[in-house]
């Protein structure tokens, strides 16, 4: 089979590999579609290795269809040649097969494409791990989000409207705040013309402080926003896109009460994220049916085009998830 490799220069190239030996827990997944985040850019520049088994090659979620199943798959789960699927992977899923554990998948909702099933698994599972469990979001509370024109944020947006809570997003020009107009967070914050902190002061003025953030850029000002937050927020820290190194004065944490947690969802133990996605498929799948949820989809392209697709997250154009087809 082909798929995605690095060459030493950084670029890429879609180059034969070994096909996948099924084991007796997996299923083999004939890929259709891959969803691109920004972890598959840090594994590209050597930031962040694949867990040991995985396969080289880049790729945590995809969409297609089940073409062979192991011989205890039948013990665990119903899953047969033919279910159309989406799945969780460690890594792999810039390929044409891959070889994934029988709890790694999940059914694609009714009523969508493809392209939209292949933007789930890894985003709709960070989301809902960084909003309920280490985020604790409650209905009625107020969530910060940053950089809201990524795919996460298209996630992350919808599904905390959706469970009832208020949002606040942030965006770097008017251009982008137009872009994720459809998403309907209730406030909208332009950095390039207004300070967030004055925002978040405002929001605590008026009596919804942030109860919850979750931060993908980090960078210099972070403790400049902790002491504008809700006495017990939880600021959650999953990438450093404008800088890894800042300085914290500890007592806007001790004084607010407020918790600053590290978070990745590639690094949980396998049990854990099965769990993740029944949660996922029990509580957040109706609400895709009904369309109160839906990933917003920037662009789709040929996995032959990976390089384009990558220089859409590293030149910060795209507004949503962008998919890869796989053989389409």
């Amino acid at each position: 089979m082909k798929a995605i490799l690095v060459n030493d220069d950084k670029s890429l190239r879609w180059a034969d590999v070994p096909d996948p030996i099924v084991g007796s827990e997996d299923c083999l997944i004939k890929i259709e579609a891959a969803g691109v985040n920004r972890a598959d850019l840090m594994q590209r520049e050597g930031n962040y290795p694949p867990p040991p088994g995985c396969p080289e090659w880049m790729g945590l979620e995809i969409a297609g269809t089940i073409v062979e199943v192991g011989a205890n798959v039948a013990k665990h789960a119903n899953w047969k040649v033919g279910d159309r699927v989406c799945a969780l992977l460690g890594g792999g899923g810039y390929a044409e097969y891959a070889n994934v554990r029988w709890d790694m998948l999940m059914p694609i909702p009714e009523g969508i494409s493809i392209a939209e099933a292949a933007a789930l698994p890894e985003a709709f599972a960070t989301a809902f791990l960084n909003l309920y469990i280490e985020g604790g979001l409650k209905a009625g509370e107020t969530l910060l989000v940053t950089g809201g024109n990524s795919g996460l944020a298209s996630v992350i947006i919808p599904m905390a409207r959706a469970f009832g809570s208020r949002v606040i997003t942030t965006v770097r020009s008017a251009e982008k705040a137009e872009a994720i107009r459809h998403l309907n967070a209730d406030r909208v914050v332009n950095t390039s013309c207004e300070d967030l902190a004055e925002v978040l002061q405002a929001e605590l003025d008026a009596g919804h402080g942030v109860n919850v953030a979750i931060d993908c850029l980090g960078g210099t000002r972070v403790d400049d926003y902790l002491h504008h937050l809700e006495r017990g927020a939880r600021w959650i820290m999953i990438a450093a896109l404008a800088g890894q190194e800042t300085t914290i004065n500890l007592r806007n944490l001790y004084v607010r009460g407020a918790r600053l947690i590290g978070s990745t969802l590639r690094s949980r133990a396998p049990e854990f994220k099965a769990n993740l996605l029944a949660t996922l498929v029990r509580d957040v799948w109706p609400k895709i049916v009904s369309g109160e949820i839906r990933p917003t989809i920037d662009s789709v392209l040929p996995i032959e085009q990976a390089e384009d697709a990558h220089a859409l997250l590293y030149n910060s154009k795209s507004a949503g998830k962008v998919v890869l087809t796989v053989g389409a």
